[in-house]
């Protein structure tokens, strides 16, 4: 190598300068930029489910109330405060009492859970404070610590987690429904919400398109376009049990609707009391909750069904069959985190229905079902569950299972 190799040429355009910080702009500018950045936090809020800023504005309002109480500024979102927040918290009640009533049960550790994220998203949001990401991490541990010792101690607080809808409570609702237009469009909800595993918010908004038959003869494809976390696709197939099948029932309701029924119309919708005539008007997320509450009520079942029912009852069969936890993710529309279908499942687990669905445990109740030659003895013995979204085991192919083709069971 020569010296004239090392020879190193130099340009002659001139080097991009650094970039340079915003200069300020005069006041009526900053002022109308002031002024859209505040419509732009507020178009975003407008846009969020009505439940989410509902929920938000609740949790605010009782920052606010410990905030005057503790003469603390509301900026004051940090986490020493979120500490005392939670103490706080864990003595209120659930509910203000009346003038002249008691004070009901104590605010539930799911409740306080969700006020900790309505405060530092509305903090972020509203209040445009820069918070570290582990701002509530010292105020939830505290708030773990205090559940574990509430379960040893044996006390309950809140709801709990709706009980489960399964099969064989399906089959007591079903002997119990009127032989009219409410029954047919009863047991249309209830079994196509169970066979979705759906939300009572994407039930509401489905519309008679969205729900279409198998071009392959292998049930429904039901678009789902409204949901919590994202649309999703769902293939519900043939039932092993003609009168609790999904697709016949829904065969039926739809032809209560007419044929020339319109296709951006309610999927499920009002009924007259007295004519018994299907009405306009679309049922809302609450109705579809208390039509399932009534017909639970009116079976004499051991539960109080509820809209969020069904959807816990598709995923405690999908594990009581033995399924992966991502098979009833798909079907359900679970977001994909480690604990949220398999939480679910846990949860339906601890009680009495829960238990007899899971099968004996070793580990005790509210633990994952046995597994080895015992189970796959039960399984075999007793078949597939019909509600199960792929009929089986990892592995096996839906299109070659009996139940999914309406030519070879129940024609």
């Amino acid at each position: 190598m020569t010296t004239a190799d090392l020879t190193v040429t130099t340009s002659s355009s001139p080097r991009p300068s650094a970039p340079t910080a915003p200069a300020r702009f005069d006041p009526a500018t900053e002022a109308r930029l002031d002024r859209l950045d505040q419509e732009a936090t507020a178009h975003v809020e407008a846009s969020r489910p009505e439940r989410t800023r509902t929920g938000y504005a609740a949790d605010w309002n009782a920052w606010l109330k410990f905030c005057a109480e503790e003469s603390l500024p509301p900026t004051a979102v940090r986490t020493g405060t979120l500490v005392a927040f939670v103490e706080w918290c864990w003595h209120q009640p659930a509910r203000t009492p009346k003038p002249g009533q008691e004070p009901g049960k104590l605010t539930a550790p799911s409740t306080i859970d969700r006020r900790l994220s309505g405060i530092v998203v509305t903090a972020r949001r509203q209040l445009k404070l820069q918070l570290p990401t582990d701002v509530a991490e010292e105020a939830r541990a505290l708030l773990k610590a205090k559940v574990r010792q509430l379960e040893k101690d044996g006390e309950t607080r809140g709801r709990g987690p709706a009980p489960a809808l399964l099969v064989w409570h399906m089959e007591q609702v079903a002997d119990t429904l009127p032989r009219n237009t409410f029954g047919v469009r009863d047991l249309a909800l209830m079994t196509l919400h169970f066979a979705l595993a759906g939300r009572e918010h994407e039930l509401a908004h489905l519309r008679v398109r969205d729900i279409a038959e198998d071009p392959e003869g292998r049930g429904l494809i039901v678009d789902v376009r409204v949901s919590k976390v994202k649309p999703r696709v769902v293939e519900v197939p043939y039932g092993s049990r003609a009168h609790l099948c999904p697709v016949r029932a829904w065969r039926r309701w739809k032809a209560e609707l007419g044929e020339d029924a319109y296709l951006d119309s309610h999927a499920f919708r009002a009924v007259h009391n007295r004519w018994k005539t299907v009405l306009a008007g679309g049922l809302d997320p609450v109705t579809i909750g208390d039509i399932l509450t009534g017909i639970g009520a009116r079976a004499g079942l051991d539960i109080r069904p509820t809209g969020h029912s069904p959807r816990r009852g598709l995923v405690t069969e999908s594990s009581r069959v033995g399924n992966p936890d991502a098979v009833a993710e798909r079907q359900g529309g679970w977001a994909p985190a480690p604990w949220s279908c398999a939480a679910t499942a846990k949860n339906a687990a601890r009680g009495a229905v829960g238990r007899q669905c899971l099968g004996p445990t070793r580990q005790g109740p509210g633990r994952r079902p046995v597994r080895g030659p015992q189970r796959r003895g039960e399984r075999a013995a007793r078949g597939p569950s019909p509600w199960c979204p792929a009929y089986g085991r990892k592995g096996r192919r839906p299109e070659r299972h009996a139940d999914l083709h309406p030519r070879r069971r129940f024609a």
